[in-house]
């Protein structure tokens, strides 16, 4: 939600794909991508935008702190990342979403546009459930 510079963006994709695979993840069992090259997350994030009302977004306490540390009003971008996080869940119809105790509020907002969305156009996203981590 903050502009970075160019350079710094890719260097932070590699560095991020390095660690990935460091942990030990096999990329011949699983798909590695780069999210930002699916406009499909974007696309979606559109459409549950449409269905979402701006009142849901200003209460999320994430909301209140980074426009807080922003010094300012807060951007669109800010605004609707929560949006995006639940597209970025939905569009996978993703049934259990590793959390932590910060991002539970975000995934409870992914699971109301799910069942907002299920009861409009009919049952198409599972509504995802949480796994907290204790870590």
């Amino acid at each position: 939600t903050m502009p970075k510079e160019p350079a710094v963006l890719r260097q932070n994709i590699l560095d991020t794909t390095a660690a990935i695979l460091a942990c030990g993840i096999d990329p011949k069992k699983c798909f590695l991508f780069r999210q930002s090259l699916v406009p499909e997350h974007t696309e979606l994030a559109w459409i549950l935008g449409c269905l979402t009302n701006v009142p849901r977004l200003l209460r999320l306490p994430q909301w209140k702190m980074k426009r807080a540390s922003q010094k300012s009003e807060g951007t669109v971008g800010l605004l609707t990342y929560p949006v995006l996080q639940a597209a970025d869940i939905l569009l996978y119809k993703s049934t259990r979403v590793p959390v932590g105790e910060d991002q539970v509020l975000h995934l409870e907002l992914a699971q109301d546009i799910a069942q907002h969305f299920n009861k409009k156009y009919g049952e198409f996203f599972p509504v995802p459930k949480a796994i907290l981590s204790e870590l």
